[in-house]
């Protein structure tokens, strides 16, 4: 199966090139906002938020008043990105050099830990790195005032909630409330893809915003020009030979001459067959032989099957903490493409893990959150000199009409595919759009992504304003995921309803602190931009035209009376369509159809006999749900109830 998304990048090594001060590009941009007391920091893995974390801190230490940081970030393996870091040599003017003992990273009790926080607010050292848990666990009790002066910096952000039992949320929110600390934000994407927000609207509007994008970065980069994202589908097992193939679905799509981190099925999947370690046994069998385990560092050497070449395997999945803290200290020293060749990982190696090296972000199993696969593909978009094209593969089950999960796989599936389209977003560069007046001259900032709209309502307010410039994406993967436009986007209602009612409806659900007049300027930046990003723009002479709902556009003549009668999300259905089999895509509709039924069990059971005799009378054909007739298409309505209601059962007698 083809990409369904490909991006190509200009190589412009500008994201990697640094100033005076040692600064990439993206860590310049963070560092222009470090007198902001809150900062939210969002951009993609590799990007470098770590140093510029680094950067903002040791600046608030001299310069800002602040005498203690706090680093903490979600698991232990990711402490060792704020270990001693040399700044000065490369034009900053100190060091990054914390304490040892007080990087709380480390294998140990949490109740030493715990002890060790405290010691560190009392003794004279000025940082220390710690987990999630560790913070939670010492904030319990803890008067909030011991952190006055304090810099509170939470990697992976999108760990904290707004719903009222997340306790990292409430830690922050008390922090806020209740202290003169000063916080810093980072995560790769501000949206946990389970329709919780991160921050309430009221502490949102209190953080200052850099946002660096998945383009900006990847367009930067030396040697990486390409970027691939892929879904696969499979019957039956991943890992076994299909009847009807030669091998399985894994040994298809895995290339032994990439460096590839394949990431099983998390247990709780309907995917998994919940022996993880006899999973992690089948793939080296699709790999080749075990010829041995090196003892010192656990890393396991298998002779290929295709090429008799010997490659080298990491398992991260065994849960035996000697076994996993040694092959973890390997990975940690690596230094050469040669060194590794597959990681094998479940929960492991997503956020925040490091190797450059790897050409292929292997990943089974349905992927719902848009968050946790910007975190798996930005293990493969590094740049690194031995590679040009990096590749994100998503192998997933194909829903069977017979299985009890075929509900669950069927929105499972259309949550992955959604949240891969919105990486077409995320990786795309951004258009500028103003609002187009009669004979509008051209302005300084204006460049070729800058397209100007008749009727175009520009923001009011600085909250709308902040959402428009770094919330977009974000907004648009709610939008995608939302149940109701999941049943109305193939078609089923009309674009100027999506536009007008349904997406409007949703920018209030997430942002209930805009007024009208802002509300309407998000959705229309939502709109147009979703519409221009999934059209086709071409240059004829010094005119520019525009592909819109399959007529070209001159971009002088855009009007968003235009724009609004256009799907903007209609790519999806496009892709879906191409990607997937007709049988697939049956179920998918059915399911689609079946929640937008109105009829009783009664009524079903009542035209089953019709049904039956429409069958046979229409030699097998089964009645149309498209039919213009209406007894036709009541009876294709009745098929689908009663479908829909014997699956149920099933999965209720399952």
């Amino acid at each position: 199966m083809p990409d369904l998304i490909k991006v190509t990048y200009n190589q412009t090594g500008q994201s990697k090139s640094t100033n005076e001060l040692g600064m990439r590009e993206m860590q310049e941009k963070a560092y222009a906002g470090r007198t902001a007391q809150y900062l939210l920091i969002k951009a993609p893995p590799a990007s470098g938020k770590s140093r510029a974390l680094m950067f903002i801190a040791l600046d608030k230490l001299k310069n800002q008043g602040i005498k203690k940081v706090i680093v903490a970030v979600p698991e232990k393996s990711i402490g060792a990105s704020f270990g001693t870091t040399e700044l000065k040599k490369y034009g900053f003017f100190e060091d990054w050099n914390p304490n040892p003992k007080y990087n709380l990273c480390t294998p140990g009790p949490e109740k030493s830990k715990v002890t060790a926080f405290l010691e560190f607010l009392e003794s004279d050292e000025q940082i220390l790195v710690c987990t999630h848990s560790t913070l939670r666990s010492t904030f319990d009790g803890l008067d909030p005032k011991k952190l006055n002066n304090t810099l509170v910096a939470i990697d992976e952000f999108h760990h904290v909630s707004a719903e009222g039992d997340n306790i990292l949320g409430q830690v922050l929110k008390s922090i806020m409330a209740n202290s003169t600390a000063h916080i810093v934000a980072m995560t790769g994407s501000y949206f946990r893809g389970d329709n919780i927000p991160v921050l309430m609207p009221e502490d949102e509007a209190k953080f200052t915003k850099v946002t660096y994008t998945y383009y900006q970065q990847l367009n930067g980069y030396e040697y990486l020009k390409s970027l691939g994202i892929g879904y696969h589908f499979y019957t039956g097992r991943y890992f076994k030979k299909h009847p009807d193939k030669e091998m399985s679905a894994l040994a298809e799509i895995l290339d032994e001459n990439q460096k590839t981190i394949i990431h099983i099925p998390s247990v709780n999947s309907a995917e998994s067959s919940k022996e993880k370690y006899e999973e992690v046994n089948h793939i080296i069998d699709v790999l080749g032989d075990l010829d041995y385990q090196d003892e010192e560092t656990g890393v396991l050497y298998i002779k290929s099957h295709k090429t008799g070449k010997t490659l080298k395997v990491a398992d991260l999945v065994n849960d035996n903490p000697k076994s996993r803290d040694k092959i973890s200290a390997y990975l940690r020293s690596v230094n050469s493409a040669d060194d590794i060749d597959i990681i094998i990982a479940l929960g492991m190696a997503k956020e925040g893990f490091d190797w450059p090296y790897c050409q292929h972000a292997l990943t089974i199993g349905y992927r719902g959150s848009l968050t946790e696969i910007i975190q798996i593909i930005g293990r493969a978009t590094r740049d690194s000199n031995n590679k040009t094209h990096a590749q994100f593969t998503n192998l997933i089950a194909q829903p069977d009409a017979e299985a009890k999960e075929v509900k669950l796989s069927v929105n499972n599936m259309l949550k992955a595919i959604t949240a891969s389209l919105l990486m077409e977003q995320v990786l795309a560069p951004n258009f500028k759009f103003k609002l187009k007046k009669d004979e509008d001259g051209e302005d300084e900032d204006d460049d070729d992504n800058t397209i100007k709209i008749r009727g175009f309502k520009l923001p009011t307010s600085q909250r709308a304003k902040g959402i428009i410039e770094t919330d977009l994406n974000d907004l648009k993967a709610k939008i995608l995921q939302d149940p109701q436009m999941l049943k109305a986007m193939p078609g089923n209602i009309e674009p100027e309803v999506i536009n007008t009612v349904l997406i409007p409806k949703i920018i209030r659900e997430v942002y209930p602190d805009l007024d009208e007049e802002d509300v309407e300027a998000v959705r229309q930046h939502v709109v147009v931009d979703s519409v221009i990003k999934n059209g086709t723009i071409e240059e004829q002479g010094d005119k520019k035209f525009i592909r819109m709902a399959g007529s070209f556009v001159n971009i002088d003549d855009i009007h968003i009376d235009l724009i609004d009668k256009v799907n903007p999300f209609q790519k999806a259905f496009e892709i879906l369509s191409k990607s997937v089999t007709t049988q697939v895509l049956k179920l998918i509709d059915e399911h689609i159809q079946s929640t937008k039924i109105e009829m009783t069990e009664e009524e079903a059971i009542l035209l089953w006999p019709k049904i039956k005799e429409w069958v046979k009378n229409n030699n097998g054909e089964q009645p149309s749900i498209q039919a213009f007739d209406h007894k036709e298409k009541r009876m294709a309505e009745a098929l689908v109830f009663l479908r829909e209601l014997k699956r149920k059962k099933a999965l209720e007698n399952g």
